[in-house]
C-alpha cells in the first residue's frame, strides 16, 4: 500500500518553505507575491538571485531533524512534484525530463500560495524557471545524516512523465 503525506507532514513542509524564505528578508516576499500577478516572469527570475540562500535556509532547519521527519518531508516533495508533473503545465515551462523536474521544483520553492495557483491554472507557471536542488534537499539531508537515502514508500516517483493522469489525453 502507498503513503501518502500527512496533513501535519504538509503543514510542516510548507511552514519550513515560509521559515526559510523568511530568512532571506524583504525583498523575496514581495517577488513571490508578484508570482502571483498574470504577469510574473520578471518576479520569477529576479528570484533566482535569492535562491541560495532560501536553499541554505531550508537545509539549516532541516539539518537536526531525525531520519522519521526528513523521509516525511521528502514524501511531501516527492507527492507535490508528482502531483503538478501534468502536460499543461509542461506546455508552460516546457523543458526536457530533468528540465521540467526543475520547473516543477521552483513551483514547489516559491510556496504554498504560488504552488496552489500553478494547480488551479497552468498558465501561472513560468517558462524556464528551475530550483533543481528542492527536488532532492531533504531527501539528500537525510543521505548526509543518515547515510541513506529515504524511503518515501509512497509508489511514486518525482521525476518527469510519470504522473500517467497528468499526461492522459483529455
Amino acid at each position: 500500500m502507498s503513503e501518502f503525506p500527512t496533513a501535519a507532514d504538509e503543514a510542516k513542509f510548507w511552514s519550513l518553505v515560509e521559515s526559510a524564505w523568511g530568512l532571506v528578508g524583504s525583498e523575496p516576499a514581495e517577488l513571490r507575491k508578484a508570482l502571483l500577478d498574470n504577469d510574473n516572469d520578471e518576479a520569477a527570475y529576479a528570484l533566482h538571485e535569492h535562491q541560495g540562500a532560501f536553499l541554505e535556509g531550508l537545509r539549516t532547519l532541516g539539518r537536526e531533524m531525525s531520519a522519521a521527519e526528513l523521509t516525511a518531508l521528502d514524501r511531501v516533495v516527492e507527492r507535490k512534484l508528482y502531483d503538478i508533473d501534468r502536460a499543461d503545465i509542461h506546455e508552460i515551462t516546457d523543458g526536457s525530463d530533468d528540465g521540467f523536474l526543475y520547473c516543477r521544483g521552483f513551483i514547489v520553492a516559491m510556496g504554498r500560495d504560488y504552488y496552489d495557483a500553478v494547480v488551479a491554472d497552468s498558465g501561472m507557471a513560468v517558462p524556464d524557471a528551475e530550483c533543481e536542488t528542492m527536488c532532492y534537499l531533504f531527501a539528500h539531508i537525510h543521505n548526509e545524516r543518515f547515510g541513506d537515502f529515504p524511503d518515501t514508500g509512497s509508489g511514486i516517483t518525482r521525476e518527469s512523465f510519470s504522473n500517467a493522469e497528468g499526461w492522459a489525453e483529455g
